[in-house]
């Protein structure tokens, strides 16, 4: 199914019925990482899978995709579906969206977990990467979406879930360079929403990586206990949906029963 949003056609799908959970993909990635789990989650209730603005099959709507724009795609999807709340999702980007959603429309929500991802803004240095990353993606996309995905996991678990890996490199290729770099500078321009997560009164979760590359592990811990969050820590990196595919499968059915 697909919306106008803006401009640009967002794609999403909608499988069950009942209480609703939105699943949000992270950057480089679509509402397919979410395929193998919707026949279980489904059994719990409504399931809706979302490709964000220039991931997946949804266009490119501007220059820059703040992930406040993108969750007023979100929203425009749930008012499509006739959805008033759910609870989120959300895989790395798709957390720091599921955050700007909960900022703009927090009555709407009501569960969270944030899946590899952090309410903290990105640090200068983090600043200049997805400077770099930007020059990088507009001169060679190909290279960027391969040492981009190849760094999310330790050498370890590349190799062990190489096929994994090449399906996410296969399918961020189709992805136009403009979505790219536009989510890019999106994350790079995103503010801190610490605040927003203490003050947010549902059900909170934080799912983190021991080995994830990309979150400094024991400030995640810290910020999760400070914020009110239950915090899970998996072994493996930044991809904890594909590393530890069963521990987050029973985690969510456990939370819905």
């Amino acid at each position: 199914m697909q919306i106008n949003f803006q401009g640009a056609e967002i794609h999403y799908s909608v499988v069950g019925e009942g209480e609703t959970t939105v699943l949000l993909h992270g950057f480089l990635e679509s509402s397919n990482i979410w395929e193998e789990f919707l026949p279980d989650f489904s059994r719990y209730g409504k399931i809706i899978t979302i490709d964000l603005p220039g991931h997946g099959k949804s266009g490119v709507i501007s220059e820059v995709h703040s992930m406040e724009l993108m969750a007023q795609a979100v929203y425009a999807v749930l008012q499509a579906t006739g959805v008033k709340k759910g609870n989120f999702i959300g895989h790395s980007m798709g957390g720091y969206v599921a955050l700007a959603f909960l900022e703009q429309h927090p009555e709407m929500v009501q569960d969270l977990m944030l899946l590899n991802s952090t309410p903290q803004s990105d640090s200068e240095e983090k600043k200049e990467i997805r400077d770099r990353s930007v020059e990088l993606v507009q001169r060679n996309k190909h290279a960027y979406i391969s040492m981009a995905i190849n760094n999310l996991l330790s050498p370890l678990n590349t190799a062990s879930f190489s096929e994994e890996i090449d399906e996410l490199k296969d399918k961020a290729m189709s992805f136009p360079t403009e979505g790219i770099t536009a989510a890019l500078k999106g994350m790079k321009i995103r503010s801190e929403k610490i605040e927003v997560l203490k003050n947010y009164s549902g059900q909170k979760i934080i799912v983190a990586g021991s080995e994830d590359p990309l979150v400094d592990i024991s400030e995640l811990r810290n910020l999760a206990e400070d914020c009110g969050c239950k915090f899970f820590l998996f072994s493996g990196g930044h991809l904890s949906y594909i590393e530890n595919k069963e521990q987050f499968r029973k985690l969510c059915i456990s939370s819905k029963k």
